[in-house]
């Protein structure tokens, strides 16, 4: 097999490589211990020891009960179940989310309404936050579940999960937050948070696709979203993945080791990513607060460019980074993380996600600040939308923006008919 060329990857919000550490830990049980952990015989029983100390470590990342921790296939199943439970086991028909969620809320919030449910987008400040006093005011009696996730994907964006989950338990609602981004990153603690469920996903801590993790709090009604077997305690049917959740638990213990690097070698890496990209390249802003956000996480915009255009020609030198979401990509509609924040639809089109991990070096921040600004200074060049085209002149602005709009809404015509 020919070696890869070096990448320069700077999309961890998108997923993570998988630690060596969490790689050999998984190889026994891809080679040896390859027996069901149902099993009542002693080949599958040793592998289900396994399972249930992969199960106490994933548990010891968010001081929770082992008991309350169920493996799912990933952080959408994850949210998906905690929605979907609550407004079984309550009866309830009202769903309180934020207008920011990952695509695993905001698309399963729609298909809700499509049946009959009712769903509460709640918007957010220019800065990404969320206003406290909306959420008071849109809890009802017929409201389930609020579910508000705990960083943002795109901006990196916290949301304050602790005092959300005072709010639902004051009035009496199950309350649930996508934790997907935070650990490794952040201290996380369930029983500081006081939430009933939270999600997680292996793959966004150097653990292997395919394998997440749903909190469920102890004496919370808990109906399977997935019906089958008598596995996880009767709570998700399907025979475990048992490499997945030993790798999980492999990398949960590396996650909780590596807190201190994210939080002072992976900060100051992307500080100075993103205040050499503010202060060196014009017409550039960042998008979404400063504090609080994840350590990792730099949301840029770039005026007057796209960023698809962008990443692409940072692809060619080897470097990968990202619009938004890795789960909406191919949209031709602006993100609507920023759309919900209040930026124009140009602006967030022109707007790139940069995301750090503990893989990343000097030498790799040294190559993207190499590389990006002669990139953006090119497509200025021959954008007709720069204010200091040369050609200036010769265009109509406004005229050049109205047409770039329709011809990206008869893009998106085409692509529904195709698809």
């Amino acid at each position: 097999m020919n070696e890869l060329p070096k990448v320069y990857y700077f999309d961890n919000n998108a997923t993570t490589r998988i630690a060596p550490e969490v790689a050999d830990a998984m190889i026994p049980f891809l080679r040896e211990y390859w027996g069901n952990p149902s099993s009542a015989y002693a080949f599958g029983a040793q592998v289900h020891k396994h399972v249930e100390a992969a199960r106490e470590k994933v548990a010891a990342l968010v001081n929770a009960d082992p008991k309350e921790v169920l493996f799912t296939s990933c952080g959408t199943e994850s949210n998906n179940s905690a929605i979907h439970s609550a407004l079984v086991t309550t009866g309830k028909k009202h769903v309180i989310t934020t207008a920011v969620e990952h695509s695993a809320n905001i698309n399963f919030g729609e298909y809700l309404q499509k049946r009959g449910y009712e769903v509460t987008f709640l918007p957010v400040e220019s800065d990404g936050s969320l206003d406290l006093h909306r959420l008071e005011q849109a809890i009802r009696p017929d409201t389930a579940i609020v579910s508000v996730m705990y960083a943002n994907n795109e901006t990196g964006v916290i949301f304050p999960i602790e005092e959300v989950a005072a709010i639902c338990r004051s009035r009496g609602v199950l309350c649930h937050t996508d934790a997907v981004q935070v650990p490794g990153k952040l201290r996380v603690d369930v029983k500081a948070l006081g939430v009933d469920f939270l999600s997680l996903s292996a793959h966004k801590l150097h653990a292997p696709k395919g394998i997440g993790m749903l909190y469920v709090k102890r004496r919370t009604k808990y109906q399977p979203y997935v019906i089958g077997g008598h596995q996880e305690r009767g709570r998700r049917g399907g025979t475990e993945s048992v490499p997945n959740v030993v790798g999980f638990g492999r990398a949960a213990e590396l996650a909780m080791a590596t807190l201190e690097d994210e939080n002072t070698r992976v900060r100051a890496l992307r500080d100075r990513l993103e205040n050499h990209i503010l202060r060196q390249i014009p017409n550039t802003i960042r998008n979404g607060a400063k504090e609080p956000r994840l350590p990792n996480t730099a949301n840029i915009a770039f005026d007057f460019v796209e960023a698809e255009a962008v990443l692409m020609l940072l692809d060619q030198v080897g470097i990968c980074a990202s619009s938004g979401s890795a789960c909406t990509t191919g949209s031709l509609d602006p993100s609507h993380v920023l759309s919900a924040m209040g930026v124009t639809p140009m602006r967030a089109r022109g707007s790139v996600r940069f995301s750090l991990g503990i893989y990343n070096t000097e030498e790799d921040v040294d190559y993207l600040l190499k590389h990006l600004p002669p990139i953006i200074q090119k497509l200025r060049d021959i954008s007709p939308l720069n204010p200091e085209h040369p050609d200036n002149d010769k265009y109509d602005i406004a005229g050049a923006r109205a047409k770039h709009e329709q011809d990206l809404a008869v893009a998106k015509d085409q692509e529904i008919v195709a698809a």
